[in-house]
């Protein structure tokens, strides 16, 4: 069992397979060139499976493949069934932005993917456009219905932002009840690569909006998840991930690990410990102690309890590169 240095049960592990992306979107990367990480500094997807398989052997019993996105990375089918093969039962989950997924589905579905979460932050083509710089709604709703027709399990992703995209989320809702898919709002989360002119809704705005349109009731968060749900007109449930309030963090049980072998105790935080020399040295036992290392040295709390930080409280760490 995998306990960090403030008494919390870890047992979910983030994998981002690339920090490339086919989107620009503007809470994420907007500005960032479309060039990607050299080939031969990524771990290859038997070393990353190297750590994994340590991983689950300690105790991780939930793995979400991301990016980037993660559906540019070749074979990627090939890794998932890895490590499908070596625990069968293992919740094992991948978060795209869906534009890949009419042509991948399926192939995901066989190799023993059991979920996804979607990002769809508007149902209007044009608004689509202005937050992936990109026209892709049209690609992205394929993909959806897609993942549906070969059984996998789907949640929706919306970041709510004012002015660009606040108007739509009883629409979202309504998308996603009529297609019995849970969607969850979430709180923009300030960052140094983002456009510096967003704003983000906070949950309270969010839910009021909700209510303009529906009667909801709180149910509370699902074990670790950080997801606090609701149940609406008692008949549907959503979820608000909110991490600047403060109970966000209490029971946090997920550490990541990057492409290039970074592994990261913390979203927020920049400090990570490298794994990379131990798993391309074959070297289990030292991957074992930079792994224990990063436990005891998980932060008991990110720094997004302020919604309108200061400057020097934005988070440099690149989503892209973790996966959010």
């Amino acid at each position: 069992m995998l306990i960090d240095g403030h008494g919390r049960k870890v047992n979910y592990l983030r994998v981002s397979v690339t920090e490339r992306c086919n989107f620009r979107c503007q809470y994420c990367m907007p500005e960032k060139p479309f060039s990607w990480v050299p080939r031969e500094n990524l771990l290859s997807f038997e070393e990353l499976f190297l750590f994994i398989k340590v991983a689950i052997d300690e105790g991780v019993d939930k793995i979400r493949i991301t990016g980037g996105e993660p559906l540019l990375r070749e074979d990627l089918d090939s890794f998932i069934k890895m490590i499908h093969d070596y625990k069968p039962d293992i919740d094992l989950a991948l978060t795209t932005n869906g534009y890949l997924l009419p042509q991948t589905a399926q192939r995901l579905k066989d190799a023993g993917l059991k979920r996804l979460n979607i990002s769809l932050d508007s149902l209007k083509p044009e608004v689509a456009q202005q937050i992936a710089q990109k026209d892709v709604l049209k690609q992205v709703l394929k993909g959806i219905d897609a993942a549906l027709a070969v059984g996998l399990g789907i949640k929706i992703n919306m970041v709510p932002l004012k002015g660009i995209n606040d108007d739509e989320i009883l629409d979202i809702i309504a998308y996603c009840r009529d297609r019995d898919i849970k969607v969850r709002f979430i709180e923009y989360m300030e960052n140094r690569h983002a456009n510096e002119a967003l704003r983000g809704m906070h949950g309270k705005e969010i839910l009021e909006k909700v209510k303009e349109g529906h009667t909801i009731r709180a149910l509370g968060r699902e074990g670790a998840s950080p997801s606090f749900n609701y149940m609406l007109d008692e008949e549907y449930e959503f979820g608000l991930i909110d991490p600047h309030k403060h109970d966000f963090c209490e029971s946090c049980n997920r550490i990541r690990l990057t492409a290039e072998g970074n592994l990261i105790p913390c979203l927020y935080f920049d400090e990570a410990l490298s794994i990379s020399k131990a798993v391309k040295d074959g070297d289990i036992e030292a991957a074992s102690q930079v792994l224990a290392t990063v436990l005891r040295d998980k932060p008991k709390e990110n720094r997004w309890n302020d919604f309108d930080p200061k400057d020097e409280d934005i988070s440099a760490r690149a989503f892209y590169e973790t996966g959010g």
